[in-house]
């Protein structure tokens, strides 16, 4: 079986930017994020041996998102001081450490994810995508597992690999219906709201009983707690219009730098510029 993993950029930056604090170049350009990639990275080829690696970035907002809603995302601000400056080193030393990468403004790293991992799954491949990000959940399938980073507030836990039992385990529904279970509760971290008061158990109840989406609202009459008749049937276009929020992209067009293998050159001009003395030395090891 062909090892593929496919990882989400932003995810993981972020990952590397809060796990590694205080690191910087001798003119004080912010440099933990760049150390905190390559150890994960590394440590990821250690680890799992996949046989090939993308990595697929954000770039801007999502249009048709934000056109359906137009608070989508907006909770979210702007990036840290120090992650935009370290952005583009880290997308330079993808593609030197022998990853495939990708980006297309109008489209989230998930829809470049969810469009690859529609190419690619099938006889012969085993996809592993590497996020923390619950709504890659709705990938898992037979041949496709989610890989879960270390958390950040506890990374003792380790990766943490997730297939159709694991995505059941945790939820409480299959990958099925995870697409319908967080259009229902909501997802905090888009700004996209669920239906108040209707907590994760209520979620796994209603689609257990129910099925999904549709036929929970057809059954709005039915459902309970009783309270909750109304709620469904009055914000059922919600319901939908969340559906519509949290459904990957599965066909995105996009233009791809595929794996080309470590390229030693690009490396040493990349630590040496960022003062990764120790890194270069290991990249040497690693790669010769």
């Amino acid at each position: 079986m062909k090892k593929i993993f496919l990882c989400d950029g932003h995810n993981l930056a972020f990952r590397a930017f809060y796990g590694i604090r205080e690191l910087s170049r001798s003119d004080g350009f912010p440099t933990n994020m760049i150390h905190g990639w390559v150890r994960s990275f590394w440590r990821l080829e250690d680890d799992f041996s996949p046989d090939e690696t993308w990595v697929f970035f954000d770039r801007g907002g999502c249009p048709a998102r934000e056109q359906i809603l137009p608070e989508y995302k907006a909770n979210r601000g702007s990036p840290p001081d120090g992650f935009t400056e370290q952005l583009e080193w880290v997308k330079e030393l993808t593609g030197a450490m022998g990853y495939g990468w990708a980006e297309k403004e109008g489209l989230e790293a998930d829809d470049l994810i969810a469009t690859k991992t529609m190419e690619i799954k099938g006889e012969g491949t085993e996809v592993t995508i590497v996020s923390a990000d619950k709504d890659l959940a709705q990938l898992v399938s037979p041949g496709v597992k989610q890989l879960l980073p270390p958390p950040t507030a506890n990374p003792r836990l380790g990766w943490r690999m997730m297939d159709e039992a694991g995505v059941t385990d945790k939820f409480g529904v299959s990958p099925d219906s995870v697409l319908d279970y967080l259009a229902i509760i909501g997802d905090q971290s888009d700004n996209i709201p669920g239906l108040n008061g209707v907590g994760p158990k209520t979620a796994v109840k209603w689609l257990t009983e129910y099925g999904d989406m549709e036929n929970l609202i057809a059954n709005a009459g039915r459902i309970t707690p009783k309270r909750f008749c109304s709620v469904v049937y009055e914000r059922r276009e919600d319901l939908r219009r969340n559906l519509d929020l949290i459904r990957l992209i599965k066909n995105a067009t996009y233009t791809a730098t595929p794996p080309q293998g470590p390229n030693l050159e690009k490396l040493k001009d990349i630590f040496g510029r960022m003062e990764m003395h120790k890194s270069w030395e290991d990249a040497q090891k690693r790669y010769r």
